[in-house]
């Protein structure tokens, strides 16, 4: 009865030992968003391509209907009711010879999301409407270095 007692104790510590070290390596996961009815403090969210309210994503799809370009080791330096500061990695697919067999290049950036306005899904939630990227190493083919995209509801 002992062995398998001390037994289970190893067993155990190593799990755990294996879920710290493993954990670092992850992307940083966005904070959690509370309904309006729970939050009395006014944050706007970032609304993902499966409409779920983000703040401080790691990353964020740019491309729902195709996945060929997004944001990814996103770095939140402010993130306020008006407005959100970071900087980040934009990835994105050449499309050469097409899409399936392209490959993706970064490019670092400067990102920044603003204009909220209230969320079709929940009113009581302002979620930030534009997002304007500064590219300050190289530039995407057929892009502009400060480029605007609006988001999606």
């Amino acid at each position: 009865m002992r062995g398998h007692g001390l037994r289970n104790t190893v067993v155990l510590c190593a799990a755990s030992a294996l879920a710290v070290v493993a954990v670092p390596t992850a992307a940083p996961a966005a904070s959690p968003v509370r309904s309006s009815s729970q939050s009395s403090t006014a944050r706007a969210v970032a609304v993902d391509c499966f409409s779920k309210a983000r703040v401080r994503p790691g990353d964020f799809l740019l491309a729902c209907g195709d996945g060929n370009n997004r944001l990814v080791s996103l770095r939140w330096t402010d993130w306020g009711p008006s407005s959100a500061v970071g900087t980040g990695l934009d990835a994105v697919n050449d499309c050469r010879p097409y899409c399936a067999a392209g490959t993706f290049h970064t490019y670092p950036v400067k990102v920044r999301l603003d204009r909220p306005t209230s969320w079709q899904k929940d009113p009581g939630i302002q979620r930030f409407t534009r997002l304007r990227l500064v590219y300050t190493d190289g530039v995407p083919a057929q892009a502009q270095r400060v480029t605007y995209q609006t988001l999606w509801d």
